[in-house]
């Protein structure tokens, strides 16, 4: 039986990945998580963890806030 994430992008996402993936430092990541903004984490065990569509959902939520020229 093939491995379920060759060839796909792993759906959940450590917070380092997804500093990667919002092109922002981890620790804007972790700030957010402070104020309770950014995209939506959760912890499993001791780590922080983010869903890969969460994070396009939120991109998409702050195009669509910004105002257009």
């Amino acid at each position: 039986m093939p491995e379920p994430t060759v060839g796909h992008e792993p759906e959940l996402l450590t917070i380092t990945e997804a500093a990667d993936v919002l092109r922002a430092p981890v620790a804007t990541l972790r700030y957010w998580r402070h104020l309770g903004t950014g995209p939506r984490s959760f912890r499993l065990g001791r780590r922080v963890l983010y869903r890969r569509v969460d994070l396009h959902a939120w991109v998409d939520a702050q195009a669509d806030q910004s105002p257009r020229p």
